[in-house]
């Protein structure tokens, strides 16, 4: 049983919303430098992956018929949301990744122009990311904002190590009138890139 003072374990986002699972196994995120742990990472399997390739499933049709101009209008929308918390994103990439802050605020900042000025991929359906450790908000991204305006959806994986920047800017994403099921984040190791991979068989790629 958790006790009050144990980081928090940090959600999943599914259908819009945050989405808490009693996975079996946690990992904690440690700041490098310090080693204090930080949060708590739910090793998820191939259960919450099929939910959450599911909510994009049932989210793909009406964001596919979307106008791409509409899709672009709120990846901008996102993209000055982000602006203006270009700090607070910057600090949880420096305090899990280990980056020193410039480097940290010039991926945050990449990101920013990314999602203002996005230009469309050719993804289509549901498509599966799965995020590393060394760029954990803009590598998911560069693969997500173009397959996003293309009309795919998204099921992003981020490392279990730094999971809580590509998390903070899935409650953006919310808070700027995506519809829920468009950008999923599902967490975990190997059972859930496993899982992942089954349900969207080739539309998995690794950033």
């Amino acid at each position: 049983m958790l006790q009050i003072d144990e980081p928090l374990a940090i959600p999943l986002w599914i259908n819009g919303h945050a989405y808490l699972t009693m996975a079996p196994a946690f990992l904690d995120v440690r700041n490098p430098a310090s080693g204090v742990v930080l949060r708590r990472t739910p090793l998820c399997g191939a259960g919450e992956a099929l939910k959450a390739v599911e909510s994009a499933q049932a989210a793909l049709a009406p964001w596919a018929a979307r106008a791409a101009t509409e899709r672009a209008a709120l990846l901008a929308a996102a993209g000055e949301a982000l602006s203006g918390y270009a700090g607070h994103f910057s600090k949880l990439i420096v305090e899990e990744s280990g980056k020193d802050a410039a480097a940290a605020d010039a991926e945050v900042a990449e990101a920013v122009a990314l999602l203002r000025a996005a230009v469309a991929g050719n993804a289509s359906g549901v498509v599966g990311i799965v995020g590393d450790v060394t760029s954990p908000l803009l590598g998911s991204l560069r693969i997500a904002v173009p397959a996003l305006l293309a009309g795919a959806v998204v099921v992003i994986r981020p490392s279990p190590e730094t999971p809580s920047s590509i998390f903070a800017l899935a409650e953006l994403t919310g808070r700027c009138g995506f519809p829920g099921g468009v950008f999923n984040i599902l967490h975990g190791g190997e059972a859930a890139v496993e899982g992942l991979q089954s349900a969207v068989g080739a539309s998995l790629l690794f950033s």
